[in-house]
């Protein structure tokens, strides 16, 4: 597995992933919703973040950090389960500093995945960052 800064011409790829991902983790996502973040995130949102990709052979995983905010990480639905993520949030804390995420609430993979790597909850939202009705805990890792 090759971690590697992402370019433009990989939000194709990106957004299979992120779909694929979302597909498979994200059943609270009401469809309309789904929908909308699939039109907005390549062009509102992969272009305000550093974005990296792990691959082997294409792309099998997604990291979007801003500052010290891991900001999106996912994982391509038939990847899941074979170490691309713990790669993934390794790299983004040692070689990139991230010191916090969000992550929904009801993503309860997600949750015990970031508690498992080192993730503490100090806080909450009922809503997420664009104002929807998905609750979000606030992480921060501890060395």
């Amino acid at each position: 597995m090759h971690i590697r800064k992402a370019t433009p011409t990989d939000y194709p790829e990106i957004m299979r992933v992120w779909e694929s991902s979302v597909l498979a983790t994200h059943h609270f996502l009401t469809l309309s919703d789904f929908q909308l973040f699939k039109n907005i995130i390549p062009t509102q949102v992969l272009p305000v973040l550093d974005l990296y990709v792990a691959e082997e052979g294409r792309i099998t995983g997604v990291l979007g950090v801003s500052g010290e905010n891991l900001e999106m990480l996912f994982i391509d639905a038939g990847a899941r389960g074979k170490g691309y993520g713990k790669a993934l949030v390794e790299f983004a804390v040692n070689e990139l500093h991230v010191t916090k995420v969000d992550v929904n609430e009801q993503n309860d993979q997600a949750v015990g995945f970031y508690l498992k790597s080192g993730f503490v909850q100090t806080g909450r939202s009922e809503r997420d960052g664009m104002g929807k009705p998905y609750p979000l805990l606030h992480l921060a890792y501890v060395r």
